[in-house]
Formats: structure tokens, C-alpha cells, sequence
């Protein structure tokens, strides 16, 4: 009988190391809800509330991007971006909708260009992306969804002005870089 139990405890001690050493590499659902911030949230929603299988593809997506290091651009490829980027803002007055698949495809092209896989498409794209920029990541799903032609004027501004953050941070600004003048408005904040 002290043999069963000691094997019995032995089996518990075991299985319990193995789950604490795949959280820990894995991130665990404290790790994954730090990592991926509001990503991980919308997971969970898609889920349909269930966490595991979130945490699951979650974890799936940093064993498979985690390990992507993002190419550097050069000044000149920066600044034709930007260049590009205030053209897009520009279209938006006299035609949203044309300038929405501008960003959408620039949006694209820059991050195949720092080293984002194009994928079998947007999807595989914003997973990779989503292990290195959680927050900036959801305004690039909204561009893309109303180019679907998903919203009005109103709700394709506002993605627009929210994929700014993805197209900043991959166009390599630093958070302690000054904001351009072009972007500063009376107020103090920023614009698209």
C-alpha cells in the first residue's frame, strides 16, 4: 500500500514539474496576456471565451514568429514611405475608400519589407505581426477590414488614423524620436 501511494505522489510530482515547465516556456496565460495586451483579448473573444484554445494559438503564433528578427530600412526607403503615407492621408479628403486600399497594401509592403512574411496572406501576415506588435496591430485589421467595404467615411477614418501606429513602429521611429511637424497639431497631440 506505501508503495502505491509513494508512486501515486511520485506520478502527481511529475505531471505537476511537466505543466509548470510548459507555462513557463510557453508564457503561460499571465505571460501571453502581457505579451500580446489587447491581442489577447480579441483571441480569447474569437474563442468564444475559452482561454485555453486562445493561449493555445497564442503560443502557436510565438513559436512560429517569435523568432523574426525585423530587417532594418534604409533612410531613403523610409522616407519614400512617409512619403507615401502622407499621399494616402491626402486621397483621403476626395476618395476614403481608394485611400483605404493604399494604406491597406502599404501597410503590407512595409512589413514584408522589415522581414514580415507575405504568407498565404493577411492572415499569416498580422500573426507575425502580432507577436512583435500586439498594440499597434488592430488598427492595420481595421484598414484591411473596411477595404472590404465594411463602414462609412466615419469608422474608415478612424482606422485609418489607428494603423498610423503600426506604420510608425515599422517604419523604425523610436519612442524617444521627436514627432515629425508634420503630425503636430495646436493642441499637442498628433495627427494621422
Amino acid at each position: 500500500m506505501t508503495t502505491v501511494v509513494i508512486i501515486i505522489v511520485a506520478v502527481v510530482l511529475v505531471a505537476g514539474l511537466g505543466y509548470f515547465l510548459v507555462r513557463a516556456r510557453t508564457g503561460g496565460g499571465h505571460g501571453l496576456r502581457r505579451r500580446f495586451g489587447p491581442e489577447y483579448d480579441r483571441t480569447v473573444a474569437r474563442h468564444d471565451g475559452d482561454r485555453k484554445a486562445a493561449e493555445q494559438e497564442l503560443a502557436e503564433r510565438v513559436k512560429l514568429h517569435g523568432h523574426l528578427r525585423e530587417r532594418p530600412l534604409s533612410q531613403e526607403a523610409r522616407e519614400a514611405y512617409a512619403g507615401r503615407w502622407a499621399a494616402v492621408q491626402e486621397q483621403f479628403i476626395d476618395s476614403p475608400a481608394e485611400a483605404l486600399a493604399e494604406a491597406d497594401a502599404l501597410l503590407a509592403r512595409l512589413a514584408r519589407d522589415r522581414g514580415f512574411p507575405d504568407g498565404t496572406g493577411f492572415e499569416e501576415q498580422t500573426a507575425a505581426l502580432s507577436v512583435h506588435h500586439a498594440e499597434q496591430v488592430d488598427g492595420y485589421r481595421k484598414v484591411h477590414t473596411a477595404v472590404r467595404g465594411r463602414g462609412g467615411t466615419e469608422e474608415m477614418r478612424k482606422a485609418l488614423i489607428e494603423s498610423r501606429d503600426l506604420f510608425d513602429v515599422l517604419l523604425g521611429h523610436a519612442p524617444d524620436e521627436p514627432v515629425r511637424p508634420d503630425r503636430q497639431r495646436t493642441d499637442g497631440r498628433t495627427t494621422a
